[in-house]
């Protein structure tokens, strides 16, 4: 017989939440904010050493501090959060029990066995292989067995969720098709399959080369493999966040899709083509085709960017509908101007969507063309990319769904409300400037994987313009604003879970109920079609793909300067 306190309606947002799935979201999201702790620690020496006049850490502590770092904040902290997103997605979502969650309790067990595994590894300090792990350069065999055991419980954890779905189905939760907001998780975990499979078929090669039962990995062949891993792993993250960025929208306007059926085409794009972008990571390597390169990242990879383009049109234009439905008609903007500006939530999604498109999509591109890649590959412009997708794009919109869940799902008043408005600004708008400059200095071929620009010490020395060393600089500058914007999520975050005030928790039964109609649920839940009534959507797009073509041929204008060497 169910128990009592089954589930749990917050009644300050409608929604339910089934006790295991509640534990679950609630362990998941707070051992990610701890990865996110470790790795914004880490930041701060990365970026010291990286500011040429600080030059912090000497070489072999900086590449030790840059591997926990990107492997803590690529991987630990954005995967145990997404696990958090799709039981939240599945259970609460859908208002059905969890499927299996002792198996779910397993997964974390492993995810978490294996984040910290990996972590002693590297600070012990044999590991410092950066988060790609080359072969043949080796860490120690508990670096590798600490990322297989993560992705084994990553991996159950989505069966998990697609066993929810299955719960959900079978006892017949929600009508129709389920919500949009669920269809971005199921893209999401579809995705992560295919990551997490492609990363065992590469890694436990490399383990078990690491203890001598292998004698080698071709170097081509794990370079190849491991991007379907590495880069597709940011591929699971932009299916979440764009998830987020739909959620946000009906929990701040109640804003439902302008069209269910476009969105959910985006999101099937996605799944088919996604994962292709992989390949521009390997446009300078000699061992593969010409016709491979260009089909995989050009033909194919653009039906992916339009999908980002689509999702870019309709999660501003629904909220553009929900306003101007509520009276914002007064020219094109003053849907936008009278938005909540002061609410984490809606502002911190913004930034990122604005950011991830203009700087993260446009360079992303650029960098996917394999003439043009040559102009910026293995420099400081390639972490300047990923820096618009994965940070600003996921974290700050993970960072913007806390603010909405630390009431609703960890049951705390947010502790200093003020800060909380300012903190999506500081924190995006410094992550802007840190990736404008950081794009700068890789454009004029400044290093990405050496600790020491101006190489001193070595016969053959490079003295780069002033701009490159003045760009570097604001690098540092910049990122360490964009830390004490993570300090203080963080702050707030675990402040409230400390010393908020205890929340009402709502009402307790032993099976879902009807959710109260609130604006949030009901377009959690509902489903749109409005047609195109967006005006300043619009516009805001032209500009967008002004931008967008303007870019791309000033890059095919730097690289005709050295055609004459040829």
């Amino acid at each position: 017989m169910a128990d009592i306190t089954t589930y749990r309606t917050c009644p300050r947002s409608g929604l339910q939440f089934e006790a295991n799935a509640e534990k679950l979201m609630l362990a998941n999201a707070v051992v990610a904010v701890v990865f996110l702790l470790i790795g914004g620690i880490l930041a701060i020496g990365v970026v010291l050493t990286r500011w040429p006049s600080v030059h912090w850490l000497q070489a072999d502590d900086f590449y030790m501090v840059l591997t926990a770092h990107g492997i803590d904040m690529l991987i630990f902290w954005i995967i145990f959060f997404e696990v958090a997103v799709l039981y939240f997605c599945s259970s609460t979502l859908l208002r059905c029990r969890l499927a299996t969650p002792k198996v779910a309790w397993l997964a974390f067990a492993l995810m978490l066995i294996g984040a910290v595994t990996n972590n002693i590894a590297v600070f012990q300090g044999s590991s410092s292989v950066m988060m790609t792990s080359y072969v043949p350069m080796m860490a120690t065999p508990a670096f590798y067995l600490g990322l297989i055991l993560f992705a084994v419980g990553a991996l159950i954890a989505c069966f998990v969720f697609f066993g929810t779905l299955v719960v959900a189905k079978r006892d017949k939760t929600y009508q129709g098709s389920v919500p949009l907001v669920t269809f971005g998780a199921i893209t999401a975990a579809i995705i992560a399959v295919f990551t997490i499979a492609s990363g065992a078929i590469i890694l436990i090669p490399t383990f078990l080369m690491s203890i001598g039962i292998i004698k080698e990995v071709d170097a081509l062949v794990y370079r190849t493999i491991w991007w379907a891993f590495g880069h597709s792993s940011q591929q699971i993250n932009v299916s979440a966040h764009i998830a987020i960025w739909y959620a946000a929208a009906a929990i701040a306007f109640g804003a439902k899709p302008m069209s269910e059926r476009v969105s959910r085409g985006a999101f099937l794009l996605y799944i088919l083509f996604l994962q292709l972008a992989s390949a521009h990571h390997l446009l300078a390597d000699p061992g593969l085709s010409t016709g491979w390169k260009v089909v995989n990242t050009s033909y194919f990879m653009y039906f992916a960017v339009l999908a980002s383009m689509i999702h870019g049109l309709t999660i501003p234009g629904a909220i553009e509908v929900a306003q101007r439905a509520k009276g914002y008609n007064n020219g094109l903007f003053e849907w936008l101007r009278k938005a909540p500006w002061g609410n984490p939530t809606f502002s911190g999604v913004l930034i990122a969507l604005i950011g991830f498109g203009f700087l993260g999509g446009i360079s992303g591109v650029m960098m996917g063309t394999e003439q043009l890649n040559m102009i910026i590959h293995n420099t400081i412009y390639v972490p300047g990319h990923f820096h618009a997708t994965v940070v600003i794009g996921t974290t700050l919109s993970f960072m913007a769904l806390t603010y909405f869940l630390i009431p609703v799902l960890f049951k705390r008043e947010m502790i200093n409300p003020g800060l909380a408005r300012l903190q999506p600004y500081l924190f995006g708008l410094s992550m802007y400037f840190f990736v404008l400059v950081m794009m700068g200095a890789g454009t004029l071929g400044v290093p990405r994987r050496h600790w020491d620009m101006s190489f001193s010490g070595a016969a053959m020395a490079y003295e780069w313009p002033g701009a490159a060393y003045l760009m570097m600089g604001l690098v540092g500058i910049a990122g360490i604003a964009a830390i004490v914007g993570g300090a203080i999520y963080i702050y707030i975050t675990v402040g409230s879970l400390l010393w908020g005030k205890r929340l009402d928790d709502g009402a307790f039964s032993a099976k879902p109920t009807p959710f109260p109609l609130t604006p949030a649920s009901t377009a959690l839940h509902g489903t749109g079609s409005a047609g195109f009534a967006a005006p300043g959507t619009f516009v805001l797009a032209l500009v967008f793909l002004t931008a967008f073509v303007l870019y791309y041929f000033i890059n095919w204008k730097y690289l005709s300067q050295v055609w004459g060497l040829s």
